[in-house]
């Protein structure tokens, strides 16, 4: 007896066009989409979206879920829990854990965490390192998103800066480089100067100054260079600045382009003026910074330079980031309220929701080849969100899903809340509550 639920009446927003109707769900896939459909048996379980938008679940090509090693911050069951309520069906998780997941063995041991503790599906990136190119020639593409590289170190320590592996890794692999952009020796020197002047206690809002703007677009347009020549499949990870966003380009098609973008939600939202307010608590690498390159980004986001929105979700306990500038570590917990952020975009008119589909699920589907996720299409998985786009709700400690237990948006107020989230065809998150549904696959790949 197959498992079948209805949604009715929902506004499908998909694929470019929002269109008026019913989807029928058949066990972990999307059997029907119709004007209307009535159920066929009392065992159909309805549920009325009563005009309400439906998307395609978010696919968050760039998250740190903390396991092995750092679970104190976080773990996979928890942030995935946090990441269905916040709208992300599928994630892809990075490297720099501990240890780091720069061999296969690694990168198994993760997929079986995944698979018993997952609420959302999932993926790895593989980290590259300075002698690690045997492992990366070893990887079957079907079986992992890409590989990761740090070209500034971040959390972790995983700085690739042998320009001679870089070439070699560059040439020798088809899958995609995703690679984190700041100039390490740039930093160091920005570092040492501000240190010179206040000590430890370096103001935070000098966090984009010491991890300037020069700092990412050195990095980025080497990166780029190396690319064209190279021929490789670039992924340039949280652009920060606006000067960076020239780098790309709108004039090919997403599944044409051999070097793309992503912007973080944080870049999106924040500035600089908010370090005087948020302090630590905004604290990325690469920095947030000002509100030019904010509205720079968001131009280059809309007109097709930047290609995916992500969250770079990176958790810290709290004590670990009520610190002072040179202790207080880089990352914050994103995964639960990125999509509703996104929504609150929408409300003041700078994004539109069928743009919203299309950076959070169509182009990460087409970026990494995902095997039938990221649209609404019969025969495709049913990961789906349910939102209301009018049901204000304020972050607070007692809301908040992740381990770590707080966020940057606390004290914030969103005007359109998820009241469903779907994972397989399951439904997983139903108004502020949980289902305990582990429905997690693995991702697979078309390639």
């Amino acid at each position: 007896m197959s498992n079948q639920t209805l949604i009715k009446n929902a506004k499908i927003v998909n694929e470019g066009q929002i269109i008026e109707g019913d989807i029928l769900i058949e066990d972990n896939l999307i059997k029907e989409i119709n004007a209307s459909i009535s159920a066929k048996s009392a065992d159909v379980k309805v549920i009325d979206a009563e005009g309400n938008y439906v998307f395609p679940g978010m696919i968050d090509d760039q998250v740190h879920f903390r396991e092995p090693g750092l679970t104190h911050k976080a773990n996979i069951e928890t942030e995935s829990r946090a990441a269905i309520a916040g709208g992300i069906t599928s994630f892809v998780e990075m490297p720099n854990t501990n240890p780091q997941t720069t061999t296969i063995e690694k990168l198994e041991e993760k997929f079986a965490i995944a698979a018993k503790s997952s609420y959302a599906n999932y993926s790895f990136m593989f980290g590259g390192t300075n002698d690690n190119l045997d492992e990366i020639l070893k990887l079957d593409p079907k079986a992992v998103a890409g590989l990761k590289l740090f070209l500034g170190s971040s959390t972790g320590n995983m700085l690739v800066d042998n320009p001679e592996v870089l070439e070699k890794i560059f040439s020798n692999t088809d899958l995609v480089i995703s690679v984190h952009c700041e100039d390490e020796s740039t930093i160091r020197e920005n570092l040492a100067k501000a240190k010179a002047k206040y000590g430890d206690d370096i103001p935070m809002e000098l966090h984009p100054v010491i991890r300037s703007e020069e700092a990412c677009y050195l990095s980025s347009s080497k990166a780029i260079e190396l690319a064209k020549k190279t021929g490789a499949r670039l992924h340039v990870f949280h652009l920060s600045t606006a000067k960076e966003t020239e780098l790309f380009t709108s004039k090919i098609p997403l599944k044409d382009k051999k070097i793309t973008a992503e912007v973080c939600i944080h870049h999106l939202w924040f500035s600089d003026k908010d370090y005087k307010t948020k302090g630590s608590h905004i604290k990325w690498n690469p920095a947030v910074k000002t509100a030019d390159d904010r509205e720079g980004l968001w131009k280059a986001l809309l007109d097709g330079r930047i290609d995916i929105i992500a969250t770079d979700h990176a958790p810290h306990t709290i004590e670990e980031k009520d610190n002072n500038y040179t202790t207080a570590p880089s990352g914050g917990p994103l995964v639960q309220h990125a999509f509703v952020a996104l929504l609150e975009a929408y409300h003041s008119q700078k994004i539109d929701l069928e743009t919203i589909a299309q950076k959070t699920a169509h182009n990460p589907a087409i970026l990494f080849d995902v095997e039938k996720r990221g649209y609404i299409r019969e025969g495709y998985y049913a990961d789906l969100i349910i939102t209301d786009l009018n049901n204000p709700w304020t972050v607070n400690k007692e809301n908040i899903l992740y381990k770590c237990g707080w966020s940057p948006f606390e004290g914030n107020t969103f005007k359109s809340r998820i009241t469903h989230t779907f994972v397989n065809g399951q439904l997983v998150y139903n108004n502020f509550k949980v289902l305990d549904v582990k429905a997690g696959q693995r991702l697979t790949f078309d390639r």
